[in-house]
């Protein structure tokens, strides 16, 4: 069963983006994963540090071995859910919305700009790449009755200094106006379909500079679809540059780059080091095809591309993880692909995996491979001979009413945690897997870009916490104590810029190195998990790499910490970074 698109669309009549189905990395900390690259067992050990800093704040240091440990109490937390409406972005409106004539919905003179200030508009940047959220605050149609509720939605903008690559999602932009202390653009796009074409034309009128690199203001949108009419929302905007965070450098808190390395094979999605190789796996992006990069990585300050692998029409090579001489790549064309990596920088194709034909990420913990099919379940093999993986069982679990499948899943001990897509967080006890037990669940609130992406657990003060992460706008880590997974509190939140969304974490210690898109690298400290603070972080996210797009999912995509005294991430443009271990 092939996975579905992410539900994220930034146009309210018909979804515009094809979103990718994006990677993803796990590290195990079961009682023998220590043996294991990438292990989290030492998760558990008490570690001093001073009380954490706010989310989102600079750098804050080192822990300070003068503050007792963490004695496991907490406060519950309230779970405001990922995005947290504040109430209109600006003061302009759309003039008599009402108005169902499609020529207003690409004019300046149709919005209200009386209270705008052009003083602050004249200093915006012309160019760069911007996330954007729409707050539709009423909509109208030739065919429905009004409406006044409120809707979130998210896309990406584009804006170049030639205009020769301006672009609102995949939509030209077909008007601009960006000096003389005006802010304004349109864009449009053109859906075909055997009933005719749809028109959606979006209209941006700036209002305010918040700070350097975000606006506010109002917005139309406006669709023609030849079945059902014509229709028009209204509301207003906040939109931020994909810029470092204001006062940041490239790194703080130790980290510096050792090196970098890229690849023409696809987009890079996910990495794995092994053999002192790292293998780079690639989903397809425009013409070039996905696929498998080696990268031999002896000098970790030289990185060597030694060969790429590429297989026609099996272009979306999502996950990758090793285990002996065996490589496992997550393909959702073809689901599990086995690689043989006696020689390491040449792999040889060995089978596919018995099961599913889609598989979106792999996790390998003692003798087990964990792979994950959305929409379907995670299927278990044995691996005692790496080689010839053995399908053991298939786990399926969500909610009555739900549904959804597992992006991800992380085991610790017996327990396998799983992050189910659209249905939230489960725990499940596979300690027998003839009789795999649901033990508990933690839903977290909200409608719409609510996706549970990915986690890692450890054993904090005697208590089990689960570090969750989602993914779109406004994602962010949630700590949750698993200790009893019948009652499953939050008690501690990490967010950065709310525009932008986390990926991929990985647990080491008292220490979670995040994947954070265009926030690059953040290492937090969660020594206190009741509230974790922010200790380094390196920027990998640039505007001016190569193929870089304006979508949400552009930057860090995975982490990688095998225990040689580096760090290995995965930008989605740059390909390989290498950077010290703190």
């Amino acid at each position: 069963m092939k996975p579905s698109p992410h539900p994220l669309g930034p146009w309210r009549c018909i979804p515009l983006l094809l979103l990718l189905l994006s990677a993803c990395d796990d590290s195990p900390s079961g009682d023998d994963a220590g043996s294991l690259p990438d292990s989290g067992s030492d998760a558990g050990t008490a570690d001093s540090g001073p009380p954490p800093e706010d989310a989102g704040t600079p750098d804050a240091g080192v822990p300070d071995a003068g503050r007792p440990p963490w004695d496991g109490t907490y406060t519950a937390l309230e779970d405001r859910g990922d995005w947290i409406d504040t109430g209109r972005h600006d003061t302009c409106q759309f003039v008599t919305p009402e108005d169902l004539d499609p020529q207003r919905c690409e004019r300046i003179a149709a919005f209200d700009l009386s209270s705008c200030s052009t003083e602050q508009l004249s200093g915006v940047e012309n160019q760069g790449i911007f996330q954007l959220n729409l707050r539709e605050e009423a909509s109208y149609s030739s065919t429905r009755h009004p409406s006044d509720s409120v809707y979130n939605s998210f896309a990406g903008l584009r804006l170049s200094a030639d205009g020769t690559q301006d672009a609102y999602g995949p939509a030209p932009i077909i008007a601009r106006v960006t000096e003389g202390g005006t802010f304004f653009l349109a864009a449009r796009r053109t859906a075909r379909s055997p009933w005719g074409d749809s028109v959606t034309t979006t209209a941006f009128a700036g209002c305010h500079v918040l700070s350097p690199g975000v606006i506010t203001g109002c917005y139309v949108s406006c669709n023609s679809h030849p079945m059902y009419g014509f229709n028009k929302s209204v509301g207003t905007f906040r939109t931020e540059r994909m810029a470092w965070a204001p006062g940041e450098n490239e790194a703080s808190g130790g980290l510096a780059l050792v090196a970098e390395a890229s690849t023409t094979v696809g987009m890079p999605v996910d990495v794995y080091v092994a053999k002192e190789h790292a293998y780079v796996v690639s989903v397809s992006t425009g013409p070039m095809l996905g696929g498998l990069s080696v990268f031999d990585v002896k000098d970790r300050t030289s990185p060597t591309l030694v060969k790429t692998v590429t297989i026609a029409g099996d272009g979306a090579w999502n996950g990758v993880w090793a285990k002996g001489d065996a490589l496992y790549v997550a393909s959702d064309s073809s689901g599990l692909i086995v690689f043989d990596i006696t020689d390491p920088a040449n792999p040889v194709f060995v089978r596919h995996g018995e099961g599913p034909d889609a598989v979106h990420t792999v996790l390998v913990e003692g003798e087990r491979l964990f792979a994950n099919s959305p929409g379907t379940g995670t299927f278990v093999y044995d691996i005692t001979s790496p080689l010839a993986p053995t399908l053991l069982q298939l786990i399926t679990w969500a909610p009555e009413g739900y549904t959804g499948g597992p992006h991800d899943v992380f085991v610790h001990g017996d327990r396998l945690y799983i992050s189910n897509d659209t249905t939230g967080f489960h725990v499940m006890d596979i300690s027998d897997l003839d009789d795999v037990r649901h033990l508990g669940d933690y839903l977290q609130p909200g409608f719409f870009g609510v996706f549970s992406h990915h986690n890692a657990v450890g054993t904090f003060a005697g208590r089990t916490l689960a570090f969750v992460g989602g993914e779109f706008s406004a994602s962010h880590v949630r700590v949750l104590d698993v200790t009893d997974p019948t009652n499953i509190p939050l008690i501690g939140t990490f967010r950065m810029r709310p525009l932008t969304s986390m990926h991929n974490l990985l647990l080491r210690g008292n220490r979670l190195y995040v994947a954070w898109y265009q926030e690059g690298l953040r290492v937090l400290d969660v020594s206190h998990p009741t509230q974790p603070r922010q200790i380094a972080h390196f920027n990998t996210y640039r505007e001016t790499d190569p193929r870089r797009g304006n979508g949400i999912f552009e930057g860090a995509f995975g982490v990688r910490i095998p225990g040689d005294g580096f760090v290995y991430l995965v930008d989605s443009s740059r390909g390989l970074i290498i950077v010290n271990e703190l």
